[in-house]
Parts: C-alpha cells; sequence; structure tokens
C-alpha cells in the first residue's frame, strides 16, 4: 500500500517542503524574522551517530562536516516522509481532487514532532519552554507546519492537474 503512494509523496512532500520554505523566505524578508538554520538540525542528527542525543543548546555544540547539507537534505526527507504518512490516512480519491481542511489538520498536528523532538533535543525544552520567548518560538513552530500543511494541498492541486 504504501509503495502506491511513493511516487505521489516524494512530489507532493518535496513540493509542501518548498512551500513551507517559501514562506519561511518571505517572513524573514518582510518581518526581519529570523529562521531556523537547518545546519543545526544537521549538527543534531550528525552527533546522534556519535551516541549524542540530547544538547544544552545545539549551538554550543561541535559543529560537524556538512552540517547544513545533512539538515536541509533531512528537512526535505521529512517532508516526504509526513507526505507519505498523510496519503496512508485519506482516502485514495484525495489524490485526485485535493482538499485544504484535511491537510491543515495534519500539517497543524506535525507541530508536536519539533515541539515533543526537535526542541528538547536541542536544548530548548518540550515545545521550546526554555527559549528565550517560548511563545514566539511556539507561534513561528506553529506557522510554518501550518503553510507545510497549505504546501502539502498546493503541492497535490498541481500533482492532480498534470494527471
Amino acid at each position: 500500500m504504501i509503495t502506491e503512494f511513493l511516487p505521489s509523496a516524494v512530489l507532493i512532500g518535496i513540493g509542501a517542503t518548498a512551500f513551507m520554505d517559501l514562506i519561511a523566505f518571505v517572513q524573514k524578508q518582510m518581518l526581519s524574522q529570523k529562521t531556523l538554520n537547518y545546519a543545526m538540525v544537521g549538527r543534531w542528527l550528525g552527533h546522534m551517530a556519535r551516541g549524542r542525543f540530547i544538547h544544552r543548546p545545539i549551538s554550543a555544540s561541535e559543529a560537524i562536516r556538512s552540517e547544513g547539507l545533512l539538515g536541509w537534505g533531512a528537512h526535505y526527507l521529512i517532508g516526504v516522509l509526513f507526505a507519505l504518512v498523510f496519503l496512508t490516512l485519506v482516502d485514495q480519491n484525495w489524490l485526485m481532487n485535493p482538499t485544504l481542511m484535511p491537510v491543515t489538520i495534519f500539517g497543524v498536528l506535525t507541530v508536536l514532532a519539533p515541539f515533543m523532538i526537535l526542541q528538547p533535543a536541542m536544548g530548548a525544552g518540550l515545545a521550546a519552554r526554555h527559549a528565550p520567548s517560548p511563545n514566539i518560538a511556539r507561534a513561528k513552530s506553529l506557522l510554518a507546519h501550518l503553510s507545510f500543511g497549505v504546501g502539502l494541498w498546493v503541492a497535490a492541486t498541481c500533482l492532480s492537474t498534470l494527471a
């Protein structure tokens, strides 16, 4: 079952992640907001191979060779994996006629990954509670994952017009 969705998940996941990155770029340019440095994700993953999973904070941990490439690659791979999970949860007809509500809900739910895994592991605590401005960090994460959900819809809509 999963293999039948894999090609669509790859295209939709990459498209949704790119849409999420576009929204982050617009935020950075228009609002001068700092965005997530995916090199820190690469650093975290690189240290996992060495047996270290928690950092306080990740920026103080030793740099990893090619951490930027590793982090960006992981970011897009996670987008594809999230798309695959979503496609296995919805009716197959959704791919032919994508609707916004299910992906919006799914996108919001994906914020649990950074809240419960990434932020605690990087030293920011559960749901960024130890971040300098926890509510701002939470809102930015929520917006990013909401934009990922909308990006799933945008990418699926583009893909359905090609089919």
